[in-house]
């Protein structure tokens, strides 16, 4: 991967900022985003330190215009941009629900974790596509299954699913790559006592088995995580596009295509609609 170029969103923090030292450790130029200036700063610090090559770019990938000024960087200090990985993202409110979450706080989760992987994949996709190569990989959860509770969050986090099953499809043969990785890594999003008792309370309400409780209340370091971005980000991964990846500690799954499972089927055209009897009989 020596000498490509890559822009990471979120990368001063948590799984971007591992994700962000091993592509510099790669010998990949990045430009480093986030929203505080003093933490992209130091993260650039770093980089430049063991002798690698980093700029940074401040403000958050889901405002406009931001992604755009990563990829300008990338190309006006480096001259290439081969690599976009979002890692970008918030938490929700403590305790929030569809029952409390205020329309401003939904719309919030939307531009923080749906929002910056559009500008991302767009700006980047924009590049990409012209030059007839390159690899995004954008930043899912668990939590788009319904079984971390919440509502904006994982609502974000199945857009972003959908969104780079759409994209994938639509500019794959232009030779751009988009996968998915929905993490599980310690960071400021998995600790903490509100966190704590958000997995207890959804242990005890029997959302979430013994197992689950368990590993997300001791997740792996983001060191664990980050190889699987740089990998689907590397040519050593071209023949991958369009998967959604699951990554925790040393387990790593793939998410299977979504189906729809057979349940009846008659032609329209020479018989009725169902009736709600027969439905009934049908989904019971």
């Amino acid at each position: 991967m020596a000498g490509q170029v890559a822009i990471v969103a979120g990368a001063t923090r948590g799984i971007g900022l591992a994700v962000t030292y091993q592509l510099a450790s790669s010998g990949v130029s990045v430009v480093v985003n986030g929203r505080d200036p003093e933490a992209v700063e130091a993260t650039v610090t770093e980089i430049r330190g063991s002798g690698g090559y980093a700029v940074g770019v401040c403000g958050s990938a889901g405002d406009d215009g931001v992604a755009q000024q990563m990829v300008d960087a990338a190309l006006a200090e480096f001259g290439a941009l081969d690599i976009a990985i979002n890692c970008a993202g918030i938490a929700e409110p403590a305790g929030s629900t569809i029952l409390t979450i205020t329309p401003d706080e939904f719309r919030e989760q939307l531009n923080a974790h749906l929002m910056s992987a559009f500008h991302l994949t767009q700006a980047a996709g924009r590049v990409f596509a012209a030059q007839g190569s390159g690899s995004i990989v954008l930043t899912g959860s668990a939590a788009s299954l319904g079984m971390f509770g919440g509502s904006g969050y994982p609502a974000a986090k199945g857009g972003v699913n959908a969104l780079a099953l759409a994209v994938a499809a639509d500019l794959g043969p232009s030779g751009v790559r988009v996968n998915v990785i929905s993490p599980g890594a310690k960071s400021r999003l998995s600790t903490g006592e509100d966190y704590e008792r958000h997995i207890h309370g959804l242990h005890d309400r029997g959302i979430l088995d013994e197992f689950t409780r368990d590993a997300a209340l001791d997740p792996a370091p983001p060191d664990y995580v980050a190889p699987l971005y740089v990998f689907l980000a590397s040519p050593a991964a071209a023949h991958i596009n369009g998967q959604i990846f699951s990554a925790a500690g040393g387990f790593i799954g793939k998410f299977e295509p979504h189906q729809p499972g057979f349940v009846a089927y008659r032609d329209h055209t020479d018989t009725a609609p169902y009736s709600l009897t027969e439905l009934a009989g049908l989904l019971t």
